[in-house]
């Protein structure tokens, strides 16, 4: 049966949560604002944002559940119904949002669902849906994560928070919580090259000792190889001026060629001709050999610098057809903002194209981040990492292409901090609280 919260017209069943929810810190303190179905709560009424059943903004056509700051910057509440569901079902939780003046919505736009048993007693770690990183054509938000409910639960709390910013405004339309079939899983063979070509003639003559590498790769089952970075220009003598082209150019038709034929996605590290501009850049090519995204690095050591590369100034991601991805180059990973955009820009797996680097920083990015993230070296190691930076595989001289398979649809619970992905652009600083005033 399918549960429908449309907002003014809702059939809840509710309860007060004991003491027991202290580790999820629970609002306690209760205020009837719809008799239909919602509530507002905040744990105590000095810090109680405004709220309100608002008609003029509505989500097709349904009236909305509205929260404002009210002047203060440390309002914190919600809104929240409790409703019946069955242990052990797969469930999908949606809510749709729309925010005004709202200066960071990742921290202060959420929503939290809390399990309970029978009698209102917490089960297991408050989840945190994710916010997906699109808009729907009208404009709003999505908040939306399929998940399986613990064994011995009866009930789902549902909380619409809005914290933390004194003079924005949200309005939450469509929240739903619905049984669904057991989601499939989201298998993606990802794969990694340790290759350093020597003493090389050309651009072209590296692209060549790459190629039955990536054919490898393909002949294995491989969904996206990463190569490294500079690969037209290592062991060739050449400056990073004299190996520069236009992106697309012959390189990426090259790459796309073995693309195509081997049915995979590629990633390498190219030097990209824009005009007078030089880039340090990783492109992107798809299954059938198109360039479908670039990523000029943002990260210039002080050597590519004098060497007359210019640095890029955004960090895209690319929907490909098994999840979102980034890229970082090298230099990158010395940095934790580069991978906390690309993660926050929805990106699943960050594809990296380094020179060299160090191992314990890559690590940190895919712990810090919550993502896999692939390398592809010549000077560290040419891996994959999971999520508590576990290298799962890694390429070698002896084995230069490795290969595994993971399921991006598995959650990643972590003990004491439940689902850590979710809750890291809820809980992170500030861009206030880390912002760095001039001396």
């Amino acid at each position: 049966m399918e549960i429908e919260l449309t907002n003014v017209a809702l059939s809840c069943f509710f309860s007060i949560v004991s003491i027991y929810a202290v580790l999820a810190a629970i609002p306690t303190h209760v205020q009837e604002i719809d008799p239909q179905g919602w509530r507002v709560e905040y744990q105590r009424a000095s810090i109680a944002p405004k709220s309100w059943i608002e008609e003029q903004v509505r989500f097709k056509g349904e009236s909305t559940l509205a929260l404002a700051g009210d002047g203060k910057d440390f309002a914190n509440g919600c809104w929240t119904c409790t409703v019946e569901i069955q242990p052990e079902s797969f469930l999908e939780f949606r809510t749709f949002f729309k925010q005004n003046r709202v200066e960071e919505s990742h921290r202060s736009v959420l929503a939290r669902l809390l399990w309970q048993d029978g009698h209102g007693k917490q089960i297991g770690r408050a989840e945190y849906p994710a916010t997906q990183p699109t808009q729907t054509p009208d404009g709003w938000s999505v908040i939306r994560q399929a998940y399986k409910s613990p064994a011995g639960t009866r009930k789902a709390r549902l909380e619409l928070v809005y914290r933390w910013d004194a003079n924005g405004t949200v309005y939450f339309g469509g929240t739903s919580l619905k049984p669904i079939e057991a989601p499939d899983a989201r298998l993606v063979r990802l794969a990694t090259v340790h290759h350093r070509p020597r003493n090389s003639k050309s651009s072209q003559d590296n692209l060549e000792q790459f190629a039955p590498l990536v054919d490898q790769a393909g002949e294995r089952g491989a969904d996206i190889v990463c190569l490294p970075e500079g690969v037209t220009v290592v062991a060739t003598g050449k400056s990073y001026l004299e190996v520069s082209e236009p992106i697309p150019g012959p390189s990426t038709a090259f790459l796309g060629e073995i693309a195509a034929r081997n049915g995979l996605y590629i990633v390498a590290g190219l030097y990209e001709r824009d005009e007078q501009v030089v880039y340090n850049t990783a492109v992107l090519i798809d299954r059938h050999g198109a360039l479908v995204g670039k990523y000029r690095k943002v990260c210039l050591p002080r050597e590519e610098i004098q060497g007359g590369i210019t640095p890029g100034n955004a960090f895209p991601t690319f929907e490909t057809d098994f999840g979102r991805i980034g890229m970082m180059i090298c230099w990158d990973v010395a940095f934790p903002e580069p991978a906390r955009a690309l993660a926050m820009g929805g990106a699943e797996v960050i594809l990296m194209p380094i020179w060299g680097g160090n191992l314990t920083l890559a690590q940190a990015r895919a712990i810090e981040n919550q993502i896999y993230l692939v390398s592809s070296t010549y000077d560290m190691k040419s891996a994959v990492f999971d999520q508590e930076g576990t290298i799962l595989v890694e390429a070698t001289e002896n084995e230069s292409v490795v290969i595994v398979e993971v399921d991006l649809g598995v959650q990643k619970l972590w003990p004491w901090l439940g689902d850590f992905k979710n809750r890291i652009t809820r809980e992170m600083p500030s861009r206030k609280a880390t912002h760095v005033e001039k001396q």
